[in-house]
């Protein structure tokens, strides 16, 4: 298992809308989400500094074709059609799309 957090901007004008999305996720959604191998998915709320965090635990062997997989999804990638416009990517963004991963400084059980 590996815990992963990720990073990304929110508009602020469209946080009421991110939160209704994530308040009736769409079971496609969820079922891909975990046949991609992910468990205890959560993302977080900064205001007012209008930053989104992710923590995940990834338990597959293979992250990148389960992305890829994940990708593929005609419901996923439809859904993104609605959260995406949503989000203010950072300045650099990498493998998870728009969100940047962090550096786990930190762990205790």
């Amino acid at each position: 298992m590996k815990r992963m957090g990720m990073a990304i901007g929110i508009r602020p004008e469209k946080i009421a809308e991110y939160k209704r999305l994530h308040a009736d996720a769409w079971p496609g959604v969820l079922r891909q989400i975990r046949e991609s191998n992910i468990r205890n998915y959560v993302i977080y709320l900064l205001e007012p500094e209008n930053m989104l965090f992710a923590h995940l635990e990834y338990h597959g062997d293979d992250f990148d074709a389960d992305m890829a997989r994940m990708a593929e999804d005609p419901e996923t990638r439809e859904w993104w059609t609605h959260t995406d416009p949503c989000q203010t990517p950072l300045a650099r963004a990498g493998q998870l799309g728009n969100w940047v991963q962090l550096e786990e400084v930190f762990f205790t059980e």
